[in-house]
């Protein structure tokens, strides 16, 4: 069976899995507006979730470069959207990653790729943040790895407790960043300052 025959299998099944969904919430799933909402559906939900088909080697892609630099390197306000894995709704916000270099440095939007990679899967924000950090010190052996997230929860905005402003913010420290306080300062400070820009 080829790889295209197999893919639309797959999503022969999730669609119709979305089609018995709006069944049981007494919807028709016969009328106008809903007729092509199951595949479009689980085309959206394939999308959302690609994260599973990709690897650390694949996304970095070999973008890895000698560098005398052992300065902090930050990318901050990196937007993602993921999905709980508790209720399968978004929460998205913005990822700050600093690391310190120790010989690599690592392209830039890979930095955003690997985020990206971690987010488009089920996932809670403590876990999400942590997968970042140390696939950043993986692939760099960086001598210290940080990584804050900002994000809001439709699962307490649409759901639940209802409240619309809340915002979760995680951390991930490795390294340098975990054992010394000024370095961990340095990288708090200049998240701070570049978001308020």
């Amino acid at each position: 069976m080829s790889n295209d025959v197999k893919q639309q299998q797959d999503m022969d099944k999730l669609s119709a899995l979305y089609r018995e969904a709006i069944c049981q919430i007494g919807e028709d799933p016969n009328r106008d507006g809903l007729l092509k909402t199951p595949m479009r559906a689980a085309k959206a939900f394939k999308h959302l979730t690609m994260g599973y088909e990709q690897d650390l080697d694949t996304v970095i892609n070999g973008a890895l470069f000698e560098s005398d630099s052992d300065e902090l390197v930050l990318v901050h306000d990196i937007e993602f959207y993921s999905l709980c894995e508790h209720h399968l709704l978004p929460f998205f916000g913005k990822c700050h990653v600093g690391y310190l270099p120790s010989g690599k440095v690592l392209g830039l939007s890979k930095v955003a790729r690997i985020v990206d990679m971690f987010s488009r899967r089920l996932q809670i924000q403590e876990q999400l943040t942590n997968q970042v950090a140390q696939a950043i010190q993986e692939c760099t052996n960086a001598y210290g790895v940080a990584v804050i997230m900002d994000a809001s929860h439709m699962c307490m905005t649409m759901r639940g407790v209802e409240k619309q402003n809340s915002s979760t913010v995680t951390s991930a420290t490795l390294g340098t960043f975990r054992n010394n306080p000024a370095a961990r300062a340095e990288f708090m400070t200049l998240v701070s300052t570049s978001s308020a820009r």
